[in-house]
């Protein structure tokens, strides 16, 4: 026998799983047995796939026995698989191990999870420790299919800082007890050594109560055994029987008629198959015949996967062929973007025996994919438009309100990745132009002392967000709503970019905007530098950034004006020029400013400063954005600077024009103790 430490994060999680706030310890049992169903997908797969697993009997089945249950007697559940199996190695890799990069950013998504529900834990892949909420030891008895060894090995651990492995013999009492004894045998067996607390999983009813509940549709029979006894008049047993009972449906929910099915089944089938404890946001089932033949069943949660954000994303998707499974660990099945939908996709096109490489180039999956992005999009503008047409409603009935608040959850979710689309999916940017949704400088009409705003709130039953969302006062808003408020003759839609949306919100590059009566979209988004360029039109009008030098052509300044006034303030911009030296790009007369003294913008051709602080983090040596500094000529601070000659007051003032700015903008100063230094300089004189 050998001992074995585990993982640093194996101790954590467990510490977390034993000691955190879960409330659910029932679904311990769907985690157990949903692992034993994914060795069985692995090993049917294997059988029509690798000449190596060419000869294995595969004969799938769970079977679920337990022992005790009774006051002073140790009670014991035991879940069997007849799937793939494990070798030593495969012990330490899977039981003792986290092979996970992004160890911190997992722990902190973990913990945010428990605290909020233990039926969470399966999404993050760690379902197996889950058993120690019930268990107080774990034993796995286990023997890979096709493993010239033939070698069967213990795994054993009670859940603190180690783990035990050993092999054991063929005419061993734990091998013949499970099966392994005979040569063709294989899988897995997991002895939970039930708490004191969890007993009451020792028991026919609970079992079959928790796996209607949570494993219904795993796709391969359940098995249930236990004794049933008789009883005379007097309540003493009279005989005893042991019986074993299927206690799932094992139907493929997928390949059913939509009309046979109710939404309480596709959502238990979501749950089964995400290990999400929740119902989907929605799901979209299409049965495809023609010229190919497929069905897909996708999901969208109603939260956002923990990993979404991270470069190793788990796919969501499941292939299968012919109910045969193939792979969940391909990422290309659908679009990056479309990377928090979960469901399956089962072709009866693709050979059995498809190779990732084949799969990679397979044109009939390409197919399946093209038409499923297309459905997907399709839905989730019909997602859209449902909602839209409910806040109009004066009175909104449950169903539009649940439309509203469908919507809405969609959008705060998953409107990033979506946006992500315009820069990646060329065929289909236009659908997801008008998807995606955006926040806005738009505020309601007041009307008769109370503004739309005012009157939504007032709606029954409609929550302040989904006021706020109905009118668009500072919330989300669509090309198309901000198309049909345009103001007459303007031909292009307005944008500002940044990280922070009070910032932007706040920013002087919005004053002759606003003034104008021009609506101004605020994206405050990591991303938005590189995929509002990608789209650059909708329908026929330009996306014009407010933060770019160039955006105030349609501002109707005057040109004469504007000519007589930078005539007179050119020798003041070149003295500013001269202070700011090589901070600066540029230095012009604003167009756009009216109450601040100053704001900065970027040339037309060059990256943003988020982009260039992006382009820094991946390495890219030689970025150096500077900003072009723009002057109100009406604000009083430069009015007089135009009056001085002190070539120290004028460094002084443009400086800490620049610096403002700057700040304003939520960038970051170079030296903020010599902006301090100055301001202190001119508070002195």
């Amino acid at each position: 026998m050998a001992t074995y430490q585990f993982q640093t994060e194996v101790n954590q999680l467990l510490k977390l799983i034993i000691h955190s706030m879960y409330s659910n310890k029932d679904i311990f049992l769907r985690e157990i047995v949903s692992n034993a169903s994914d060795a069985l997908d692995k090993l049917k797969y294997l059988t029509v796939s690798d000449d190596a697993f060419k000869d294995v009997h595969f004969a799938p089945r769970i079977d679920i026995s337990f022992e005790g249950g009774d006051e002073g007697k140790e009670s014991v559940l035991t879940v069997q698989d007849s799937g793939i199996g494990m070798t030593d190695k495969d012990l330490t890799d899977n039981l003792g191990t986290i092979a996970r990069s992004g160890t911190k950013a997992f722990f902190e998504k973990l913990n945010e999870a428990a605290s909020k529900d233990s039926a969470l834990i399966g999404q993050f892949g760690v379902g197996f420790y889950a058993a120690f909420m019930a268990a107080k030891k774990i034993d796995v008895y286990t023997r890979k299919a096709a493993d010239p060894s033939g070698k069967i090995w213990h795994w054993s651990s009670d859940g603190t800082n180690s783990y035990d492995i050993e092999e054991i013999a063929y005419d061993s009492e734990e091998a013949k007890k499970y099966g392994f004894d005979k040569s063709e045998s294989c899988g897995s067996a997991v002895v939970m050594h039930l708490n004191d607390d969890s007993k009451e999983y020792a028991s026919r009813w609970k079992i079959e109560e928790l796996i209607k509940k949570y494993s219904d549709y795993i796709a391969f029979p359940i098995y249930l055994h236990y004794t049933q006894n008789k009883y005379d008049d007097k309540g003493k047993v009279t005989s005893s029987e042991n019986k074993v009972d299927q206690v799932n449906s094992a139907s493929a929910v997928w390949k059913r008629s939509k009309s046979d099915l109710k939404e309480s089944d596709y959502n238990e089938f979501y749950k089964t198959m995400s290990r999400d404890g929740d119902d989907p946001l929605m799901y979209v089932h299409t049965h495809a015949e023609g010229t190919q033949e497929y069905t897909t069943l996708f999901y969208v949660p109603k939260t956002a996967p923990f990993d979404m954000y991270q470069a190793d994303y788990k796919s969501g998707i499941k292939l299968y062929v012919k109910r045969v499974f193939i792979t969940d660990d391909d990422r290309e099945l659908l679009p990056a973007y479309l990377r928090f939908v979960r469901g399956i996709i089962d072709s009866e096109d693709l050979p059995l025996n498809v190779s990732r490489e084949i799969l990679q180039q397979n044109r009939i999956l390409e197919t399946i994919k093209s038409q499923s992005v297309k459905k997907l999009l399709g839905e989730f503008k019909k997602l859209a438009d449902e909602a839209d047409k409910a806040r109009k409603s004066e009175k909104p009935t449950d169903a539009e309100k649940k439309a509203i608040e469908k919507w809405n959850t969609f959008i705060a979710q998953f409107n990033r990745p979506m946006m992500e689309g315009l820069y990646s999916d060329f065929a289909n940017r236009a659908e997801i132009a008008e998807i995606v949704r955006f926040k806005t400088t738009y505020k309601p009409e007041i009307k008769d002392g109370a503004s739309d705003m005012d009157t939504a709130k007032k709606d029954a039953g409609a929550s302040a967000q989904n006021a706020a969302d109905k009118t668009a006062g500072g919330e989300w808003t669509s090309f198309a709503d901000y198309v049909q408020r345009m103001k007459s003759g303007q031909k292009s839609i307005y944008y500002i970019t940044g990280t922070d949306e009070n910032n932007l919100r706040s920013s002087p590059l919005l004053e002759a905007y606003t003034k104008k009566g021009f609506e101004v979209l605020i994206i405050a988004s990591d991303i938005a530098d590189i995929v509002i360029p990608a789209l650059g039109k909708y329908k026929e009008f330009e996306l014009k950034a407010v933060n770019r030098a160039g955006s105030d052509d349609e501002l109707g300044v005057d040109k004469a004006e504007a000519e007589k006034k930078e005539k007179e303030f050119k020798p003041l911009v070149e003295k500013i020029k001269e202070a700011l030296g090589d901070n600066v790009k540029e230095v012009k007369l604003s167009k756009r400013l009216s109450d601040s003294p100053s704001c900065i913008v970027v040339d037309e051709n060059d990256p943003s400063f988020q982009m260039e602080r992006m382009m820094k983090a991946m390495g890219q040596s030689g970025v150096d954005v500077k900003p072009i500094l723009e002057v109100n000529g009406d604000h009083p601070i430069v009015q007089k600077l135009k009056d001085t000659d002190d070539k120290e007051r004028i460094a002084d003032i443009s400086f800490v024009l620049l610096d403002q700015a700057l700040l304003v903008g939520g960038e970051e100063l170079k030296d903020p103790a010599d902006f301090v230094k100055r301001m202190n300089n001119l508070l002195s004189k």
